[in-house]
């Protein structure tokens, strides 16, 4: 039941992170020239983390993640039944998060500035995959590592934990949007892309693979250097 509970909030959080993040960004688009929908946008999917961040933290940790949640799993911070129930729940609630931008976007009329849900691409990358999936693994390396250090037991931030980590999903967007749409979020990207794919849209599934694949290994490389870095001892210690 314990674990249920956390899933449930996992699939809460992630659906909460989809519908307001790619809302935002269906609503604002992402002008290149004018660089407001980078700002409302990266603000947006920073803003729902902070949110989330206290309002289920406590509860299940608040990843809203596969990518947060592999990184915790590499450090010790949860089993992998516990891992796999949280992936499950993430992608089930960027389903639903898309689904309800499918009723209100396509039902209502409401022009989507993105064509495509919010879902991620390689335009700004000319089409890479490769620079693509390199911009996510930085990225991802850097929003995890952050995570692992704020949220590690010999860290005191007090209350500000969210707080820094939603400013840091904000930093990683304003940088990554003109490039991927930033994703460094797997089951972020899975919901708008099979959503924008129903709609008859497939560019966005044809490269889907880069943004499930590049977070997972951006995390792996946080958690692997986060753990190096916390287990070095202080110099002239024994």
């Amino acid at each position: 039941m314990e674990n249920m509970k956390k899933y449930i909030a996992e699939f809460i959080g992630t659906m909460v992170l989809v519908l307001l993040g790619c809302g935002t960004a269906m609503l604002v688009g992402c002008d290149a020239e004018n660089g407001g929908g980078y700002i409302l946008t990266a603000l947006a999917f920073g803003l729902v983390i902070v949110g989330m961040a206290y309002c289920i933290g406590n509860i299940s940790g608040c990843h809203i993640n596969p990518a947060v949640s592999l990184g915790v799993l590499l450090t010790g911070g949860m089993t992998p039944t516990e891992f796999f129930g949280y992936v499950c729940a993430q992608c089930l609630g960027s389903f639903a998060g898309s689904g309800i931008l499918a009723v209100i976007f396509s039902l209502g009329g409401v022009n989507d500035k993105t064509g495509g849900f919010g879902s991620n691409g390689l335009a700004g990358v000319n089409g890479s995959a490769a620079a693509g999936a390199v911009v996510e693994i930085i990225l991802t390396f850097i929003f995890v590592l952050t995570i692992l250090g704020v949220t590690s037991k010999k860290a005191n931030h007090g209350s500000f934990g969210g707080l820094v980590i939603g400013l840091t999903l904000t930093l990683v967007h304003i940088f990554g949007i003109g490039l991927t749409g930033t994703s460094v979020n797997p089951a972020r990207s899975l919901g708008p892309a099979v959503i924008t794919g129903l709609e008859g849209n497939t560019d966005p599934l044809a490269c889907l693979w880069v943004f499930i694949l590049a977070p997972l290994v951006g995390s792996a490389l946080a958690a692997c250097t986060y753990k190096f870095l916390e287990s070095s001892k202080p110099a002239g210690k024994k």
